[in-house]
Order: C-alpha cells, then sequence, then structure tokens
C-alpha cells in the first residue's frame, strides 16, 4: 500500500511533525509493531531528508543574531580577485554567536593549513633531496587576506607537514605590496628558479626571479631574490594590473632554450602570454600567445602541462611527443572557477588547440564544481605522477574567520591522468598516501534502497572518514522509463536532494544530526530527454549543511559521464568543514565547506538514502576511519 505524510512546521519548537496518512482505507490486515516503528523511523528519516525546514533568522536560536557592516573589497584595488567571500543570498555579513566549540570543531585533521591567520595560492611545489615542498601564499599577521608572504612546509609524503620559516617576504620596491604566486622550474643540473610575480610600490604586477641559497639543503629553507629583479615587466598593450602567475618552464625547440605562459587579458578575453628565455634573466615576448578565449576575462595561476594517452604515469612539464595531450588550465578571475581543457600543443609554432572548441578553456570543462581555485601542479619524479594543489577558501563569514583565528586550507593533493574511456575528461583522485590514515578495516554494507528510503550507518566518528560507495541502479527501471523527466536538470538549479525525480537523487549524506536538521548530501541524479537518453549528474547539497545565515548554501556539481558497464561510483573525503567528493574514478569532483552547529563534537551521523520516485537502488558501501595527520613546526625550530 502506497503511504503519504503530512508535514507541519512548528516554529515555536524549530521540528518538523509527521502524520502517517494513509492513501486508502485500512484493508484490516494488521502488521506487527516492530515492523511499522522500522517503517516510520526510516520514513521519519528520510522526510526529514525531504521537508526539513531551512532554518533561517527567524529561529530563536539565531535571534540574537546582527547584522554588522558588509566587509570591504580586499585585493581587487590591487589587481587580483577578491579574497572576501560574499554569500550569495547577501546574508554574508550577518553575525552569529558561534562558540568556540563549533568553530574548533571546523579545523580539519588531515588537510594542510596553517596554525593561524590567512592563507591562499599553492604556490611552487616541488620535490628536492627526499621531501616534498609546498609554499603558499599567508598572512603572517591576521585571518584575512593582505601582507602576502610566502609560508614554507616540508613533507615525506604529502600528508604529514613540518612548517618551516616563510621562504620570502614582501622586502623590496618590486614585491613590497606582496609576494604573490609564483612557480619552480628545475634545471638538467638541479638547479631550482622561482619565478613568481610581485606587487611593487607603484601597485604594478612584474615578475621576479628567487632561488634557493644552498641547493645541498633538502630543506631549502634560505632563499635569495636576484639582484636584477623585476626580470618582466608587464608588456605594451597589457595593464599593470593584469600580468601575473608565471609558470612551471618548459623545454623549448632549441637547445637550452625554455618557455613559459603568464596569464593576462585584453579587454574581456583572457589569453595566455608566452615568454622564452635561456637564464631566467632576461626573457622575450613571442609574437604569438599561446592561446586566448573571448569572454573569459582575466586568466589567473595559468597551469599547462602534458599528460600521456597511452600510459598511467605523470608526465615532466617538457615532455612531449606521440602518445601526449597538453592541459591549460587558468583561473577565472570573472567568476572564481578553475577551467581546463585537453589539446594538441605544437611546440615549434608555440599553439595550443583544444581538441573540442565547445569545450574551450573557460567555457568547458571544470577541475572541480565546488570551491576551489588557484590549482597548481608539479611534476613528482620519485613517484612519476602529477600531483595537483587547490586552494579552498572559507564560506563564512569574516568575523568568524577573526574569531577562529584562520582561513581557508589546501586540498588532498590529486593525482592526474588523462581519462582515456571519454577522452574528454582528466581524472582526479586523492594521492594514495592519503590511505596510510585509515585506521583499521573498512566497515562493509550492502543496502538496498528502496524509493523514498534513507538507512543510518553506524560509524565512531563520521567527522573523519574516506568512503567508497557505487549504486546500482534498478536495470529494469532504468531501461523501461521513456518519458521525458527533468529535462535540462541543472544541480544548481535543482533545489538539491529534496527535488525529487523518477531516478533520483541517491546517494550519501554526511555530517548530518540525528534529526537531519543540518546535513550535506552528496547524490547521482540521473534524468532523461524526450529521445530516452540517461545523463547523470553528480552534486552536493549544501542547502541544509548549517542553520546559520551568512554561510555557503549553494548546490554544486555537474554532469558526470557513466560509461556503460559502469555503476555509479562515489568517493568522498570527509574532513569536518571540508568535504571533497569524487565521481566516477574522479571524472568531476565537487569541493564543499559546512560549518553546522548541531552535528558536531560527536554529534555527526552518516547515510544512505535514495530519494528516487520510481527506482530502487542497491548501495554498496566501504567506509574507514582517518586518524588526524601530523602537521607541527619542524623540531629544530622549537629549540
Amino acid at each position: 500500500m502506497a503511504t503519504q505524510y503530512h508535514s507541519s512546521y512548528d516554529p515555536e519548537n524549530c521540528a518538523a511533525h509527521y502524520t502517517f496518512l494513509p492513501d486508502q482505507p485500512d484493508s484490516g490486515h494488521r502488521k506487527s509493531l516492530k515492523i511499522i516503528s522500522g517503517i516510520f523511523l526510516s520514513s521519519f528519516l528520510l522526510l526529514s531528508l525531504v521537508f526539513f525546514p531551512i532554518l533561517n533568522n527567524q529561529s530563536p536560536d539565531l535571534q540574537s543574531n546582527s547584522r554588522s557592516p558588509a566587509p570591504p573589497s580586499r585585493g581587487v584595488s590591487q589587481g587580483v580577485s577578491d579574497k572576501t567571500f560574499r554569500d550569495v543570498a547577501g546574508a554574508s555579513h550577518v553575525s552569529y554567536a558561534w562558540s568556540n566549540a563549533m568553530l574548533n570543531w571546523q579545523r580539519t585533521a588531515y588537510h594542510f593549513q596553517p596554525q593561524k591567520n590567512w592563507m591562499n595560492d599553492p604556490n611552487g611545489p616541488l620535490y628536492h633531496k627526499g621531501w616534498y615542498h609546498l609554499f603558499y601564499q599567508y598572512n603572517p599577521d591576521s585571518a584575512i587576506w593582505g601582507n602576502i608572504t610566502w609560508g614554507h612546509a616540508v613533507s615525506k609524503d604529502l600528508i604529514h607537514w613540518l612548517y618551516l620559516p616563510f621562504a620570502m617576504v614582501p622586502d623590496q620596491w618590486y614585491d613590497i605590496n606582496g609576494v604573490w604566486t609564483g612557480s619552480a622550474t628545475i634545471l638538467p643540473d638541479g638547479q631550482i628558479m622561482m619565478l613568481y610575480t610581485g606587487d611593487t610600490d607603484d601597485y604594478v604586477q612584474v615578475q621576479n626571479l628567487a632561488y634557493p641559497a644552498n641547493l645541498s639543503d633538502p630543506l631549502l629553507l634560505d632563499w635569495v631574490k636576484y639582484k636584477g629583479n623585476p626580470v618582466l615587466l608587464p608588456p605594451p598593450g597589457v595593464g599593470v594590473k593584469d600580468f601575473r602567475d608565471p609558470t612551471t618552464a618548459w623545454a623549448g625547440p632549441q637547445n637550452g632554450q625554455w618557455l613559459l605562459t603568464i596569464g593576462s587579458k585584453i579587454g574581456k578575453t583572457g589569453l595566455a602570454l608566452v615568454y622564452e628565455t635561456s637564464n631566467f634573466t632576461s626573457f622575450k615576448l613571442l609574437d604569438e600567445v599561446l592561446h586566448a578565449v573571448p569572454g573569459t576575462g582575466m586568466w589567473e595561476c595559468v597551469d599547462f602541462y602534458p599528460v600521456s594517452t597511452e600510459k598511467t604515469n605523470g608526465l615532466d612539464t617538457s615532455y612531449n611527443g606521440p602518445g601526449v595531450k597538453h592541459v591549460l588550465k587558468a583561473s577565472l578571475d570573472d567568476n572564481k572557477h578553475d577551467h581546463y581543457a585537453i589539446g594538441t600543443y605544437d611546440l615549434v609554432k608555440n599553439k595550443w588547440t583544444p581538441d573540442n572548441p565547445e569545450l574551450d578553456c573557460g567555457i568547458g570543462l571544470r577541475l572541480d564544481y565546488g570551491k576551489y581555485y588557484a590549482s597548481k601542479t608539479f611534476y613528482d619524479p620519485k613517484k612519476q605522477r602529477r600531483v595537483l594543489w587547490g586552494w579552498i577558501g572559507e564560506t563564512d563569514s569574516e568575523s568568524a574567520d577573526l574569531q577562529k583565528g584562520w582561513a581557508s586550507l589546501q586540498s588532498i593533493p590529486r593525482t592526474v591522468l588523462y581519462d582515456k574511456k571519454t577522452g574528454t575528461h582528466l581524472l582526479q583522485w586523492p594521492v594514495e598516501e592519503i590511505e596510510s590514515l585509515r585506521t583499521s578495516d573498512p566497515i562493509v554494507k550492502q543496502v538496498n534502497l528502496q524509493p523514498g528510503s534513507i538507512e543510518l550507518l553506524h560509524v565512531d566518528s563520521a567527522a573523519e572518514l574516506d568512503i567508497e560507495a557505487s549504486f546500482e541502479v534498478d536495470r529494469v527501471a532504468l531501461q523501461g522509463i521513456i518519458e521525458a523527466d527533468h529535462v535540462g536538470f541543472s544541480c544548481s538549479t535543482s533545489g538539491g536532494a529534496a527535488s525529487r525525480g523518477i531516478l533520483g537523487p541517491f546517494g550519501v549524506v554526511v555530517i548530518a544530526d540525528q534529526t537531519l536538521s543540518e546535513l550535506t548530501p552528496v547524490y547521482f541524479y540521473i534524468s532523461k530527454g524526450a529521445d530516452g537518453r540517461a545523463e547523470t549528474h553528480f552534486c552536493a547539497d549544501q542547502t541544509r549543511s548549517s542553520v546559520v545565515p551568512g554561510v555557503a548554501k549553494q548546490v554544486y556539481g555537474s554532469s558526470v559521464p557513466v560509461l556503460d558497464g559502469e555503476k555509479h561510483s562515489m568517493r568522498l573525503l570527509v574532513d569536518h568543514s571540508i568535504v571533497e567528493s569524487f565521481a566516477q574514478g574522479g571524472r568531476t569532483v565537487i569541493t564543499s565547506r559546512i560549518y553546522p552547529t548541531k552535528a558536531v563534537n560527536g554529534a555527526a551521523r552518516l547515510f544512505v538514502f535514495n530519494n528516487a520516485t520510481g527506482a530502487s537502488v542497491t548501495a554498496s558501501v566501504k567506509i574507514w576511519s582517518l586518524e588526524s595527520a601530523n602537521i607541527r613546526s619542524f623540531p629544530l625550530l622549537d629549540l
């Protein structure tokens, strides 16, 4: 017998109440109390997922909120993207009475972040004498952007980190207003050339050279700024605030020649300028740009590197030849997203051409469909892989960041490979070292989820997890549905996991409290067009991740190719206030920042659900608890 539920909202108690209503008169067959109570509990949880109101500042819990002046733009006047989060609902300047326990819970256990204060772009990652080095944009004075200095940390495994002294500080006229983003090039003789953007005393963006004082030092503690800096000025026709973020250089067609690219724009056309050099102190601007895309605006943090179409290992930045494609990535200042495209690079003509113009850089695919920006890769010669870093900013209020004393994270480093099956996508996957944090054998569950069902998965701590889940949709239902269902579906405009269709949504709910008043579903949704062709979407719904106003509550996501014979699969890295979600082996990735008030300090719960109306789903789940990474000051510095 089909069932219906009536929900009512009691604003006094901020709770939803549900009344069980039969679809038709009772047939007289009595069910056991045990079965009825089980059905009721499951239904209550599902209906909480679907119907629980999004709490706003009318809630008694939030009546103490006050509205403070909107924070000023940070960075825009100096020619870089705004570093202040602005909630799309215009509530980013609403103050909330955060408790210290809530704010302490937000700090991650295994993602890299400084001990305190502001961090943004990853800079110059490299491997040297047994150590991985990460440099990063850092404000030593505050949890908001400004006074940008290069922080420095080292690791043996990309997971456990040691903080080192600052690598570079803004102390020269050519970088006095900020030591901005840069990249490392390692020459064949082992020399390291670090090119970076400096913001001058006149707010002009210039490129500068630095190098290690002692190459024999595995920790590269001391850096020397070239006495002839700046080595590059904005060329004619380029704005003085539109010239930044040099890439790692690659070998040119001539012996001893090196090429590199710098992001810029002309009008609204985003582009990548190309320079050649033989010594990294004198440069020549080439006549042709590497690539340009009208309408995409300023290109920041450009990245350019090869990927193998045949092998499963990464490639050195200078590698070229048969079986190679090149990835062009740009961080778009206009929309604050990292876009990429795969194409062919002609080394002689110095031109890159996208394989598919409809998926060109800036108008096609994104590295990450959530909160993710200013990414940077490097080639890891130790394990022959290309590793990707990305800046994960905050999506709460600036006042909350100041209260907790820190802002921003780095993503878990990801390997990057060419997706041979689609030929259009990259595959991003957490580096294998993350598995060293798994505390024991996984919890393994297989659950048959009928339409409109949700099930609690019991774990010791739901705040630090590595989850692998696959979902098999009932084949008869999948193939039998021929009518159009949510044609033109989009994660961002769908209404989230509460919006039900015949074939979705279904997935995992993370960082939820027991009553589902706060929850973050990560899920698949299958839509069908009038022609019967199915398209799968991968979404992360933050609309009910927190009862607090002024934090991001979008639904992130995109379509993801699911090929014949593949199950719908996802991997989630849950680490307190960040969730990194990987679909179909990393074809589509979403990073979420969440700020719960109830699903914290042991109260977080984990669920699987199927909110489709017309198909059952079998979920197979593996869950590992993760221990904290050891991230601390280098021991000698404590003496």
